[in-house]
């Protein structure tokens, strides 16, 4: 039996979350046997783990990686607290539009020569989500794989650290070919190392937790048309312009509310965006939801607004419970969905976005095809898994 080990930070509810799940349920138990390490083992969705997947406890200095540094001297972990700072001081040095890849990746770089290794011995070691410095300096395994969740294109990096750190894995694995070609065009020389492995999702699952009714009647007793979108609080989501979208709608005559599923930094932002443009009635943050399908099922369209994506789960979750489904035209949407035919890509920008609801609104035949298409395919990925197998018995 192959012996796999996981890392990853925590189960706290997200798309690369969602997709380990996937991942985790899809293994065949006779053949692996999985230990799953979390930086911080907290999250609501780690009570939904598979039983035969062993959670394992990381060392306490790893676990001070993700805490709050405050917290991390407190825990009288002075040396990882000491190399975060510095790390975050090394990143401020250099002018990006975003650090926060470059401050993470400092961060863990400064602090790995403080973390202990791991005692265990696997055939397969997998970096779930970056920087991937734990698993390759501190795991010792066969072979090693490391996962990246979205538009590499829309990342600032340090290109010569970036490199270092990508160039140590047997396998760097993107969740789209459109991933795939914005991680091979800002580093063309680890192209061969570079392969495609698409999120994992449990159709099963899904269906059952959808019949988990707790949506407390919030979309079902809504008179006009339902909108939903989930995603974190970030700039990437693209919450913050959902207020002035739904108020083009509101102005053009189309009775709408807009359901937020998500938390995050960006929560005050958007309230404050929902105020501007007097939408409180409309714009509905309903916060952190363990189960999101029950809102899933019991929303008219499913609206993915987003700057930038990888793969994004909540979409083909909408996809799978036979959602209409509306994204903006970011630039891995064509490898999200066929336009027109399973979905509806939008403009980017408010006004070119409010339209295209619209239309998708107002044209039920459109909507009903949507619907019907999405019966007719597999967005499960489950023969993704095969991928894995194979690499596993590579020499």
């Amino acid at each position: 039996m192959k012996k796999i080990l996981i890392l990853h930070h925590s189960m706290e509810i997200g798309g690369a979350e969602s997709s380990l799940l996937g991942l985790l349920q899809a293994y065949d138990y006779s053949k692996v046997y999985v230990d799953l390490m979390l930086l911080n083992k907290t999250g609501d969705l780690l009570s939904l783990i598979p039983n035969k997947v062993h959670i394992i406890d990381a060392p306490r200095q790893y676990q001070n990686l993700v805490l709050p540094i405050k917290q991390t001297v407190k825990n009288k972990s002075f040396l990882v607290a000491g190399a975060r700072l510095l790390g975050k001081a090394r990143a401020s040095i250099r002018k990006y539009n975003d650090t926060t890849y470059v401050t993470k990746q400092f961060c863990y770089k400064y602090a790995l020569r403080f973390l202990p290794c791991l005692k265990e011995k696997y055939d397969l070691a997998i970096s779930y989500i970056d920087p991937h410095y734990i698993v390759w300096k501190k795991v010792s395994a066969t072979k090693k794989l490391a996962w990246l969740h979205t538009d590499f294109s829309r990342i600032d990096i340090e290109k010569r650290q970036d490199y270092k750190m990508w160039n140590m894995y047997d396998g760097i694995v993107n969740v789209s070919k459109a991933c795939k070609c914005a991680f091979d065009g800002a580093h063309p020389e680890l192209s061969d190392k570079s392969i495609v492995i698409e999120n994992i999702i449990s159709k099963e699952f899904i269906l059952a937790q959808s019949a988990n009714d707790d949506t407390d009647s919030v979309i079902q007793n809504n008179n006009g048309i339902s909108l939903l979108s989930i995603g974190r609080f970030t700039e990437q989501k693209n919450f913050d312009n959902v207020p002035s979208i739904c108020k083009r709608l509101i102005e053009n005559g189309i009775n709408v509310k807009w359901y937020i599923i998500g938390y995050g930094g960006d929560e005050a932002l958007i309230k404050n965006k929902i105020a501007e443009a007097k939408m409180e009635d409309n714009v509905i943050m309903l916060g952190k939801k363990k189960n999101p399908y029950p809102y899933i099922k019991n929303c008219d369209i499913y609206v993915q607004p987003s700057r930038y994506e990888g793969k994004c789960v909540a979409v083909r979750e909408a996809q799978i419970l036979n959602k209409p489904v509306i994204i903006t035209n970011y630039a891995t949407a064509g490898s999200q969905l066929i336009d027109g035919y399973d979905g509806v890509i939008v403009p980017m920008d408010n006004e070119g976005c409010a339209e295209g609801i619209a239309r998708v609104i107002q044209d039920k035949e459109l909507q009903r095809r949507l619907i019907e298409n999405t019966k007719k395919n597999d967005y499960t990925n489950a023969q993704e898994i095969e991928k894995i197998y194979r690499i596993l018995e590579e020499d």
